[in-house]
């Protein structure tokens, strides 16, 4: 009875030691969460493509977005799909590297390399990732009667997508750690989503992909951005237990 009765006080004690620490360390629970999950719903993604689970799905969402395969034209007013074009171009590889190239020289000028190295292994990240998964699946894109957009490699995963989550994510990280009133840091954060989000939605309007290729480039894309946060973090943490500021060290303070 009585090691029933410690172990069960042991159990509490862990219990107890790990609700501090979700409460102390809620950013990190969260990305741990984030992570898992984002994985997870990738693998799941993945596995339906290579079992051909997907596709009655994204046929059936390209059908939607699309109900005259005669034309290139999706569902909508005109200026939805020059808008859709517009905001699919948030997600080019010449705007994301232009837009880190800016936020790389403002954080080098704020004297923190170590932000700048991070959003810089972000990003190239991200592109080995989209680059290395399209490469193993190979999958083909929606058919080109239905496409408003040029195409130039495989569908899965998104690419788009997948970079466009993985900067605006980890570049909102880095600016909402800036601000102290949380509104603030909902707002920034809101809009790194946003912009994403919209990313991925363009993909699927111009039928430049499959749904599920959006869905997986989310996922994988906010795991990847979250990891980096992470070990963003843990390099904070270690300088913070030796008695030393990142900035001492042209630090990653605000990241």
């Amino acid at each position: 009875m009585s090691m029933i009765s410690g172990l069960s006080l042991r159990l509490q004690s862990s219990f107890k030691r790990a609700m501090k620490f979700a409460r102390q360390e809620l950013g990190v629970v969260t990305a741990l969460g984030v992570v898992a999950g984002g994985l997870v719903v990738f693998a799941d993604l993945a596995e339906d493509l290579v079992d051909g689970e997907n596709q009655s799905f994204d046929e059936a969402i390209l059908a939607w977005t699309h109900p005259h395969p005669d034309t290139h034209d999706a569902i909508g007013p005109a200026w939805l799909q020059e808008a859709m074009m517009d905001f699919t171009s948030l997600g080019g590889l010449a705007v994301l590297v232009l837009f880190a190239l800016i936020a790389v020289g403002f954080l080098l000028m704020q004297k923190k390399p170590w932000s700048a190295l991070m959003l810089g292994v972000a990003l190239g990240g991200g592109l080995m990732l989209s680059e290395g998964m399209k490469a193993v699946f190979d999958r083909g894109r929606p058919p080109e009667i239905y496409q408003a957009v040029e195409t130039i490699n495989a569908s899965f995963p998104s690419g788009h997508t997948l970079m466009s989550t993985v900067f605006y994510l980890t570049l909102g990280v880095m600016l909402e750690r800036i601000f102290a009133r949380r509104r603030l840091k909902i707002y920034v954060m809101g809009v790194a989503i946003l912009i994403a989000g919209l990313v991925g939605i363009s993909r699927v309007y111009l039928a430049a992909h499959w749904a599920s290729d959006v869905l997986a480039g989310w996922a994988l894309g906010a795991a990847w951005a979250m990891v980096c946060w992470l070990i963003t973090y843990a390099v904070q943490r270690h300088w913070a237990r030796r008695g030393q500021s990142l900035d001492q060290i042209g630090g990653i303070d605000g990241t």
